[in-house]
């Protein structure tokens, strides 16, 4: 399994900068480093149809959203409901902004990207309530925002592929809302963290094994059930009737085997699924449209298959 040489680019400039580690850092600090990689990586221009922040109602407090409407609008189409990465510490709607314009214009859906609370601050499972009570307001508003309340997706990367198949196990449990497809990049499903692919690429590929320790430690501190469905979807009791789902994975990611886990799991209990391996790749790549040909590529592919289970 060859490294794409455009990754082992990146992973030697970052080698070279020689800066501080993620979990060397307080979460604000964390923040701001993911939020200046997010503007070198993704520094591309996306036009979109429109684009609007909102705030709508939460457990909590009010859930700031964006929404995103394509290019090529139609009546009453179908939304994406989004989850962005970053270990449910760091990351935003910000940071994630060129991703979903691309899922929109390509998938040709509304995207509603939810900033949900992050860890330590608010840890588990205040992500889970914020992301539940957004997808909930798609399903009542969606006609207010141009959307088909009929035709509703989740999707999301990392800690927001964990939340997007969390939210798929819920409202199956709690008979929420409709939920016809969950499009999961390199999710975050497990988290006992002692697959073969946390030990390949445990450092030096941009999200280590210590980093995502790390992450657990903030959202899931010691004392809590890591094992719960609700933190570790592959281990919930049952995966049956659950939406189709696309799920992909980065060949040279530590969450690599478990996205491949929980797809072999999902078809075991029937269900519709398509996965996909990008080898070269690292953790991340999605976000990274600016410098990687392959993230293009796939992001296109992923939206294809969005507005294929749409149609």
């Amino acid at each position: 399994m060859t490294l794409d040489p455009q990754a082992k680019a990146i992973l030697d400039q970052l080698a070279a900068a020689e800066g501080p580690k993620l979990y060397d850092l307080p979460p604000t600090q964390a923040r701001e480093m993911y939020n200046g990689m997010a503007q070198v990586f993704d520094a591309i221009d996306v036009p979109i149809g429109a684009v609007s922040d909102k705030l709508i109602p939460g457990p909590a407090a009010d859930i700031p959203v964006r929404i995103y409407t394509p290019v090529a609008k139609g009546d009453a189409l179908p939304v994406l409901v989004y989850f962005h990465g970053g270990g449910w510490v760091i990351g935003n709607i910000a940071t994630h902004d060129k991703l979903a314009r691309r899922l929109a214009n390509e998938g040709n859906c509304v995207v509603v990207s939810v900033d949900y609370r992050l860890a330590p601050e608010d840890p588990f499972p205040a992500a889970v309530d914020d992301c539940y009570a957004a997808l909930e307001w798609v399903e009542k508003n969606a006609s207010e925002i141009g959307g088909d309340a009929n035709r509703i997706a989740v999707g999301g990367d990392s800690a927001g592929g964990n939340l997007a198949a969390v939210m798929a196990l819920k409202a199956r449990n709690d008979k929420g809302p409709e939920i016809g497809f969950q499009l999961l990049i390199y999710p975050v499903t497990d988290a006992r963290m002692d697959t073969k692919s946390y030990q390949d690429f445990a450092e030096g590929y941009l999200l280590e094994k210590r980093s995502m320790e790390w992450f657990f430690d903030q959202y899931a501190p010691e004392g809590l059930d890591r094992a719960q469905r609700y933190l570790s979807p592959l281990r919930a009791q049952t995966l049956k009737n659950l939406p189709p789902a696309y799920i992909i994975t980065a060949g040279h990611d530590v969450l690599r085997d478990e996205g491949k886990a929980y797809a072999d799991a999902l078809k075991e209990a029937g269900g519709d699924v398509t996965y996909v391996n990008y080898e070269g790749m690292v953790h991340g790549f999605f976000n990274m449209q600016a410098v990687l040909d392959t993230a293009k590529t796939a992001i296109k592919d992923a939206a294809q298959a969005l507005e294929k289970a749409f149609a």
